[in-house]
């Protein structure tokens, strides 16, 4: 069965192929179909995951999954949050230092924050029942970046339960229990029945 990533993250593509082989699914992603990425206009990630899996349900007529995650930093009043890829206007370095920058005056516990990741199936266009996947990842933010695997966020994303920031983390770990790894699995999970339909 032909599933479309509404995504063109290449990283995405190769995570999330390597979870769904065992469902017989070959996940194309929307670039094949010369699909656009959607508008993000939601305010949640469950809304921008919506969004995305409709626009490529619409635009290529199969079935559609998508994915929007990011950062939540309670102390900065959930910033990065739905912003999270686009925070500084520049790239992934330019997002950790302007995090870093505001949270100079935050210590201890005022330094939490949380990844999410929503991972959305749509079987067409008009599904009522889209599936949805919620993982979360609870750390902190560390005060300087630490590690050298990861993308985004990570090198400024300590792990608590590993003690070890999670730039630091083996693939395979960070997969098991990070935001998009506990999406995936609950995708896997549910999944089967909903391509029944």
């Amino acid at each position: 069965m032909k599933v479309v990533l509404a995504s063109n993250n290449a990283g995405k593509l190769k995570e999330m192929q390597s979870i769904l082989k065992v469902l017989d699914v070959t996940l194309a992603p929307q670039r094949e179909f010369g699909v656009e990425d959607a508008d993000e206009t939601g305010s949640t990630f469950v809304e921008n995951a919506i969004i995305k899996a409709r626009h490529a349900c619409v635009q290529t007529g199969l079935p559609a999954i998508s994915d929007d995650s990011g950062l939540q930093v309670p102390a900065l009043a959930g910033a990065p949050g739905v912003h999270s890829s686009r925070y500084s206007g520049g790239d992934a370095q330019a997002n950790v230092e302007k995090l870093l920058e505001n949270l100079k005056a935050c210590k201890g516990a005022k330094r939490c924050a949380s990844f999410y990741c929503v991972i959305v199936y749509f079987a067409h266009e008009n599904d009522p029942t889209p599936l949805i996947c919620q993982g979360r990842w609870d750390g902190m933010i560390l005060e300087a970046p630490v590690g050298d695997g990861g993308f985004g966020y990570d090198p400024i994303f300590y792990v608590p339960e590993c003690e070890l920031g999670a730039a630091q983390l083996a693939p395979t770990e960070k997969n098991k229990i990070s935001h998009r790894g506990k999406a995936l699995q609950q995708l896997l999970s549910q999944l089967p029945e909903c391509l029944k339909r």
